[in-house]
């Protein structure tokens, strides 16, 4: 064999191996002019101003059959999804439906519901990049590899997944931001492990808007569970977001809510590792790591 015919050879043995390599890392490849990720988890794109986009929905493993499309349509004032859903099992009532972010960080749309295995239903957002998750769990507070789903949105053809984001949902610092929000500590540490009711008012232009939080200690980790009952004293689109103060100045990111018109009650159910911390809410216009909003109201423990 000539030398040439094995250096052709060679090269040709190391771009498969390399190939190989690149492809058994969780990385991003691209094909057909859309960038997918390898696991096909995570489907999160923007949605062009001005522009209906079809978007299939593709079912879990365990549910066979299954079929759906969501036409999602985003304007200048808003994105608009209308979800078309069949085949799911003849017992099933309802599902519900998330918007994730880059972040992983799930915005309850709004539950489905079905008769017959078929089930539609439309909803509006303010997010313009995400993707589309129908889910079995009511508020569900994190999409990854291991969430539970019925259904998920695929990739459109010609358009681009945006890259993940770092975790909004962490401890984040916020400098200066202690003189901005006057935040009082709850001490939770000292409730023992029974339920709490604590609840906030808010003033200004959502005067009138009020809401409760219901906190459980536990080893390791704090539950806490809020609930709206009157979503439509809040602005459209609002993004009513709650936050943990923790003693050391930081914030960490727990919810949030949208008022996208359709429903009247809804809540946050989360948890946090901090066993003493301050509550509260901001009204937020956009997605933010941080808090921002001049509109916001802590929670307070009720006096007895």
């Amino acid at each position: 064999m000539s030398r040439k015919i094995i250096t052709i050879a060679l090269s040709s043995a190391m771009s498969l191996l390399l190939a190989s390599a690149v492809w058994g890392q969780n990385t991003t490849i691209t094909k057909k002019d859309v960038v997918v990720h390898p696991d096909g988890s995570y489907t999160v794109i923007e949605y062009p101003v001005g522009k209906e986009v079809r978007v299939s929905l593709l079912p879990s493993a365990t549910l066979k059959g299954g079929q759906g499309t969501a036409v999602v349509t985003r304007s200048a004032d808003g994105t608009k999804v209308v979800l078309n859903v069949s085949g799911v099992p003849a017992d099933a009532t309802s599902y519900y439906a998330y918007a994730v972010d880059p972040t992983g960080a799930p915005t309850l749309l709004g539950p489905i519901t079905f008769t017959n295995g078929t089930g539609t239903a439309e909803f509006a957002t303010p997010m313009s990049q995400f993707m589309l998750v129908l889910s079995p769990t009511e508020g569900l507070t994190t999409y990854d590899t291991n969430t539970a789903y019925v259904f998920r949105s695929d990739v459109p053809k010609g358009y681009a997944v945006v890259p993940r984001s770092v975790s909004k949902r962490g401890v984040v610092p916020v400098s200066g931001a202690q003189a901005a929000y006057n935040v009082p500590l709850l001490n939770v540490s000292s409730w023992g492990s029974s339920e709490r009711e604590v609840k906030l008012k808010f003033g200004g232009e959502l005067q009138g808007l009020e809401a409760k939080a219901y906190i459980t200690p536990k080893k390791g980790a704090t539950k806490v569970r809020m609930h709206f009952d009157d979503m439509k004293k809040v602005p459209p689109n609002k993004r009513f977001t709650l936050w943990a103060y923790s003693p050391d100045g930081t914030y960490t990111k727990l919810g949030q809510v949208v008022n996208g018109g359709g429903r009247d009650e809804t809540e946050i159910r989360t948890e946090t590792a901090l066993d003493n911390f301050g509550l509260f809410i901001t009204a937020e216009d956009a997605d933010v790591p941080t808090p921002t909003s001049k509109i916001y109201s802590v929670f307070t423990v009720p006096s007895s």
